[in-house]
């Protein structure tokens, strides 16, 4: 398991199941940094629409194995514990509140 922060300094756990499964798909095989940066430095972090416990860490990557893309990091958030759902490349950005930046 790997502890990871988020650009607010969030305590995000990576367990090994959760990576395993991320890799299931050939083309995040290569994309364990990039899952790093996306939540340290992510360009937006938008709240699911159908899951408000779920955050999306979003960072847009040049030349992945798929093309340019989105990688997007969903992160469920509880009171006491955050924790990687799953990541995955796209081609745009979902739809819900915009968490950060904010516009304030």
């Amino acid at each position: 398991m790997k502890l990871l922060r988020d650009h607010r300094g969030l305590a995000i756990r990576l367990t090994d199941e959760r990576l395993a499964h991320i890799h299931e798909h050939p083309e995040m095989a290569a994309l364990d940094a990039a899952i790093e940066q996306a939540l340290r430095q992510p360009e937006v972090v938008i709240q699911s629409a159908s899951d408000p416990q779920a955050n999306l860490y979003y960072r847009y990557y040049v030349g992945t194995m798929v093309g340019d893309k989105y990688l997007c990091v969903v992160v469920k958030v509880m009171p006491a514990d955050a924790f990687v759902l799953t990541a995955y490349l796209t081609d745009k950005v979902k739809r819900g509140v915009q968490l950060w930046p904010t516009s304030e």
